[in-house]
């Protein structure tokens, strides 16, 4: 992706270096070293919300309010990343404020969050471990960027355009939120089983990749700065996320009523048909 040079988001909130401590109650203590991450981190890749782990890992406490005082310096690979998907999220600022103006809307434009290690949220405590997601009660994206390094190099889906996808889907819950669609389907998650939750949140992920896929299109006639190879990137990540893919690497079999966020092929197909068509009518994952 050609970005170097370009338009980077004024909607950043840094926080990296300055993380708020997480706090205990009822003898449960958050912080049990790298096997935690790794269990948060299977955790949210199978399909479950990460911050619903967290809690329950904290039973349910707040998080206190220490503040790491030490000075955090950023890497320059790290550095370079934060300012890619600055212009990243420039870009999906400026293709979604056009799609909204098309239907007589004005786009409210999301903050990306970057941090280190853990920090507050809305929606409860962020952990690096539970990779980049929305919280629609903040509107905001957190992201801690080394996620990014454990897509590449344990999943193999590196490349710039695989990151850019994975910020675009989440910026496709904002456009969800922003419909009204993501708390209409949080409300009908809430009142039936667990089974059809699962189908309905299938069906919320499966249509931010159609969103991200849409935002491809649009970015690239926009902009014209996609590479050769830019999308395929996309491709093979939203392909090694999928939950049948992730069961079967943990377990070595699927349940396919647990899944959250749709199959490999799944996500495959959204993503491509939201970057084919670029018609944000098109995404329909609910029939």
């Amino acid at each position: 992706m050609q970005w170097e040079g370009r338009r980077g988001s004024t909607n950043i909130n840094d926080r990296r270096g300055q993380s708020g401590g997480l706090g205990t109650r009822g003898g449960c203590t958050l912080g049990g070293g790298i096997g935690t991450l790794i269990l948060v981190l299977v955790f949210w890749l199978m399909g479950g919300n990460p911050l619903q782990l967290i809690g329950m890992l904290e039973g349910g406490g707040p998080v206190s309010g220490v503040q790491n005082t030490q000075t955090y310096v950023p890497s320059a690979q790290e550095d370079s990343l934060a300012q890619f998907v600055s212009v990243v999220l420039a870009d999906t600022e400026d293709v979604w404020t056009d799609v909204f103006n098309e239907m007589g809307r004005t786009y409210r434009k999301p903050t990306l969050v970057l941090f280190t290690g853990y920090t507050r949220s809305a929606c409860g405590t962020a952990q690096s471990a539970t990779g980049p997601f929305y919280c629609s009660e903040d509107e905001r994206i957190y992201v801690d960027l080394s996620f990014f390094n454990e897509l590449a190099n344990r999943y193999r889906a590196g490349g710039d355009f695989a990151y850019a996808y994975v910020l675009a889907h989440e910026v496709g819950h904002h456009v969800q939120e922003f419909l009204g669609t993501l708390d209409q389907v949080h409300t009908q998650m809430a009142r039936t089983d667990q089974r059809n939750a699962n189908r309905l949140s299938v069906a919320l992920e499966l249509q931010a990749d159609f969103y991200a896929g849409v935002w491809a299109n649009l970015t690239e006639t926009k902009f014209q700065s996609l590479d050769p190879g830019d999308i395929q990137e996309a491709l093979t990540a939203a392909s090694a996320i999928g939950d049948d893919r992730l069961q079967e690497q943990a377990q070595g079999y699927t349940v396919s009523d647990s899944f959250t966020h749709g199959t490999s092929q799944q996500r495959y197909t959204w993503f491509y048909k939201g970057y084919t068509t670029g018609d944000i009518t098109q995404g329909d994952t609910f029939n």
